[in-house]
């Protein structure tokens, strides 16, 4: 059953509108400006349910006829924590609705599901603690307001869920797009490079909350906070990993079980010889994942496969099939723990074109390279036959290098404010590596109509996630679907 209402379908290229050194600096803001009779900026507020839209448990369900059964009563449960555990996993159900918001014409690459929670720390090649954008399962080319919406509407379901008061979340919603606005006024006067390049790291964060500080805009709770985070990311790396996730046996290190959550190859496939064939493959479909790795020397090349297992991961992509890899160098004393992670089709694709790449995984890997200001020198992609002879579509990355993020159950007005203005600079950041930079921020202007219309849209959609998350949870009473609560 097709559940995209023809109204939502919309004409868009599948890949980037590329900007041109045809045009001039004030072409290109001509350019932007030209749009906004198209598409004034004060329609973005916009939000009202059609007659024709799905019921979003549909839209749910018709995405766990992909995923792995015994999984899917997971990820209803984690749903069911709170709204906001409902939009993390609703990507698809707000895809379907952004495709029926106004619309500039003006393409980027997406994220496709840029909430608050999809940013944070990590480390670059170059061993710097960088903030960024940390997920890119549903990236694809679209519409710049999809990504802006859904990360204001983000904060506006998180800031009920903290129990903020209606003004204090507006001005958190209004900081955040005005962030995005003004670091796309700051690229507009700058070159290409400096775009390119534009980044945020440790040093830089910590410059910026010190100065946050200074000016009274947030306390020293959240700067201690902040620099806890900081600290405690650098912690979060693949030793960590292994000792969280690996015990010792005769044979060496291996995979701990803890069913449903990770379960190793062999409590999967119990037949031994069709567990040899299984791993064979697996040690053929890493020599094709180099390929897709720098084509010099890489360090994947001094690992050898010692282990496999199943491990869920986060909230929307839980029934989606995710396997963490145990190698070792020189020794035990050199683990690496790799994780392939399947791609489905992007969220967005209904409503914004079919990827132009002939795998998903390389749709993943090409978009995150595009948007990240620096990515995992493991990032890689493959197609494989999967326990069940299917065919699929994964991509590759290292577990944990590095990892820090923003704890939402814990933050403060003064804090979340601040996050907002983070994110918000950052995906402005990402667009403008795509993006006709100069273009959008023409197009939005030096005033805030843009960052009062959306900030508008953010409640009246968060409205709706509550309307959405209460239908979830009639379902699993009249046990329409069945939820696993506390895995």
């Amino acid at each position: 059953m097709d559940l995209t209402p023809s109204s939502a379908r919309v004409a868009l290229p599948t890949s980037p509108v590329r900007r041109t050194t045809r045009l001039t600096r004030a072409q290109r803001a001509a350019r932007g400006r030209a749009v906004r009779p198209r598409a004034p900026r004060r329609t973005h507020a916009a939000w009202a349910a059609s007659p024709g839209r799905p019921d979003p448990v549909d839209v749910l369900e018709q995405q766990a006829a992909t995923r792995v059964p015994e999984l899917v009563p997971i990820r209803y449960g984690r749903m069911l924590l709170s709204p906001f555990t409902f939009y993390r996993g609703a990507a698809a159900v707000m895809a379907a609705d952004l495709a029926g918001t106004p619309q500039t014409g003006l393409v980027v690459q997406c994220c496709g599901d840029a909430h608050l929670s999809n940013f944070g720390l990590f480390a670059s090649p170059e061993r710097q603690l960088l903030f960024d954008i940390n997920d890119f399962d549903e990236t694809l080319p679209g519409p710049w307001e999809w990504d802006v919406k859904r990360l204001a509407a983000s904060f506006e379901v998180a800031g009920r869920d903290r129990g903020f008061s209606p003004a204090d979340r507006r001005d958190i919603v209004r900081a955040t797009v005005r962030a995005y606005r003004k670091q796309l006024h700051r690229a507009a006067d700058q070159g290409a490079l400096d775009v390119w390049y534009s980044h945020l790291n440790q040093h830089r964060l910590m410059a910026w909350v010190d100065a946050e500080l200074e000016d009274e805009r947030i306390g020293k709770r959240e700067a201690r906070n902040l620099a806890r985070d900081v600290a405690k990311a650098r912690t979060r790396d693949r030793m960590r990993a292994v000792r969280k996730l690996t015990v010792a046996d005769g044979g060496g290190l291996r995979f701990a079980a803890d069913p449903p959550l990770v379960v190793p190859l062999e409590d999967l496939v119990l037949d031994e010889d069709e567990r040899r064939r299984t791993e064979r493959s697996l040690r053929k479909l890493l020599k094709r994942y180099r390929r897709t790795l720098a084509d010099e020397h890489h360090p994947i090349e001094d690992y050898r496969y010692v282990h496999m297992a199943r491990k869920v991961v986060g909230v929307g992509s839980v029934g989606t099939r995710a396997w963490i890899m145990l190698l070792l160098g020189v020794d035990e004393q050199d683990p690496l723990v790799l994780q392939a992670k399947e791609a489905q089709p992007s969220v967005l694709e209904p409503y914004a074109g079919r990827s132009v790449y002939p795998t998903h995984g390389q749709r993943v890997v090409v978009g995150q390279r595009l948007m990240q200001t620096a990515t995992d020198i493991f990032l890689g992609w493959q197609q494989v036959k999967d326990l069940d002879g299917q065919r699929r579509d994964y991509y590759v990355r290292q577990l944990h290098d590095w990892k820090g993020s923003a704890d939402v159950d814990v933050m403060r007005v003064p804090g979340a404010e601040l996050y907002g203005r983070m994110c918000g600079a950052t995906l402005a950041r990402a667009h403008a590596r795509s993006g006709d930079w100069v273009a959008l921020a023409a197009y939005l202007g030096t005033g805030d109509r843009f960052d009062q219309a959306v900030a508008d849209f953010a409640v009246a959609y968060a409205d709706q996630t509550e309307r959405d998350y209460e239908a979830l949870v009639a379902a699993v009473r009249r046990g329409r679907v069945r939820a696993e609560v506390g895995l």
